[in-house]
């Protein structure tokens, strides 16, 4: 069973997943993935790195921070090519090996070595846990390895 961090958040979720009048031009398909496939920014980084490292603990506010470091990084992206969640490495220890980040919800959940992620998040799992990258961004056809550094790595699925 996961353990729950961060209880779902109602207005957190509206915050990711309205659409915004100010962001709903359509982009063609080759726009949007080039966009997907950018470095991303130290900011970005910062933030996602540091919701495992002890940045779960500021509840609502780390996920703001977070929401909104999506919507700063990818500001032409349409609500509907927006990641699905985030999977990388816990630093939380054994018997601790992943967590997720689920953005529809806004949820964070640490899993055990074995436990099964939820069915889209496990195909990310082998990935999130090899040193090279920080953490894998979760689409319904698509993973974005993430490096330390920002680089990404586009896995088509």
């Amino acid at each position: 069973m996961a353990r729950s961090i961060l209880g779902t958040n109602s207005g957190t979720q509206t915050l990711l997943r309205s659409p915004n009048p100010a962001n709903t031009s359509k982009l063609s398909h080759q726009a949007v993935q080039a966009l997907l496939r950018q470095k991303r920014s130290k900011k970005y980084m910062d933030v996602v790195t540091q919701l495992d490292a002890g940045g779960h603990l500021g509840g609502k506010q780390s996920i703001d921070s977070l929401m909104e470091a999506i919507r700063e990084e990818l500001p032409d992206i349409t609500v509907d090519a927006l990641p699905l969640g985030i999977v990388s490495k816990c630093y939380l220890g054994p018997p601790y090996e992943v967590h997720t980040l689920d953005l529809s919800g806004s949820i964070i959940h640490h899993y055990k070595v074995g436990e099964g992620l939820p069915h889209l998040m496990e195909r990310a799992r082998t990935l999130a846990v090899h040193p090279i990258y920080a953490f894998i961004e979760v689409y319904s056809t698509k993973l974005i390895a993430v490096s330390a550094n920002g680089q990404t790595a586009f896995i088509e699925s």
